[in-house]
């Protein structure tokens, strides 16, 4: 090769001047690619340089390099308020109505009602969230509670998390009861389950926070929540199918809406606002219910 040469082409990195070694062995442009262990050269004899130069840049625009996506930060938070909460109402309102405090019959006064509910009493949608039929209705609802709502809670915090799944949960029941007769009549936390499922995939999905190059990722939340509300939302003969799926749906909906909202999880106050919303959501239900 001739001894006046010059380097076309320089990186630390050996495969990118293997290349582009390549690139200009299919020209026919005579080159040495030179390694000194540390960083690697592509020299050429000096007539070729031009023309070499001119290629490689050619290369480089036809193959920019691949950037990797810098993947979303997730700031985790609190959840054990929201779920010292729920498992506190719920227990309690399952002392309370089956010792029949009050003198009043809670599962009357509370339950999902299609006929009542249509004459405006709006409160049930709320209050039957926190009935269950007997030991083991309350004991399912409690641990998958928990269990998504953990996740919410870390996701959004406490408050909010918990402000969206009663919301949710109660239009679910909302939705669920006008498109079913009047005669329809239905209790428990498993809406507010489906619907703390829905708001994490949701949540997960639109705000990005799984790799979305791959479409089994970008897909990912949303096919893990609904295999979970198949798996466990559709079986027994006493399963309101109909509550469980608008929970899912109505949390869904609840996620996106967040997820538009920036970090609405970082304000101590708003964590705070929310929480005592949510539970004076339950409050106020509960005492127009035992009012009437």
């Amino acid at each position: 090769m001739n001894e006046d040469l010059r380097v076309v082409f320089e990186s630390r990195n050996r495969q990118s001047c293997a290349d582009r070694a390549l690139v200009l062995e299919s020209l026919r442009i005579p080159h040495q690619l030179m390694d000194d262990g540390g960083s690697c050269v592509l020299i050429v004899p000096a007539p070729f340089s031009a023309q070499a130069v001119n290629e490689l840049r050619l290369y480089d625009d036809e193959n920019p390099p691949v950037l990797k996506k810098t993947p979303l930060r997730v700031e985790y938070h609190d959840a054990v308020p929201g779920l010292a909460g729920y498992v506190l109402v719920v227990c309690l309102v399952a002392g309370m109505a089956g010792y029949s405090y009050f003198q009043t019959n809670w599962f009357v006064a509370g339950r999902v009602d299609g006929e009542l509910i249509r004459q405006g009493e709006f409160w049930r949608l709320f209050t039957a969230l926190t009935l269950h039929a007997d030991v083991k209705h309350l004991l399912s609802n409690l641990v998958f509670g928990v269990f998504f709502g953990l996740f919410a809670g870390r996701l959004l915090g406490s408050g909010v998390a918990w402000l969206a799944i009663v919301l949710a949960a109660a239009t679910g029941n909302g939705i669920n009861t006008l498109l079913l007769e009047s005669s329809h009549r239905s209790i428990g936390a498993s809406t507010a389950v489906f619907a703390a499922l829905g708001l994490v995939a949701g949540y997960v999905w639109f705000r990005r926070l799984m790799s979305q190059d791959r479409w089994s990722n970008r897909y990912g939340p949303l096919v893990g929540g609904l295999a979970l509300l198949m798996y466990t939302g559709t079986g027994g003969p006493n399963t309101d199918v109909g509550a469980h799926l608008l929970g899912f749906v109505c949390g869904f909906g609840a996620g996106y809406i967040l997820s538009r909202e920036g970090d609405v999880a970082a304000n101590l106050r708003t964590q705070l606002i929310t929480g005592g919303l949510a539970l004076g959501l339950i409050f106020f239900s509960w005492a127009i219910a035992l009012s009437v």
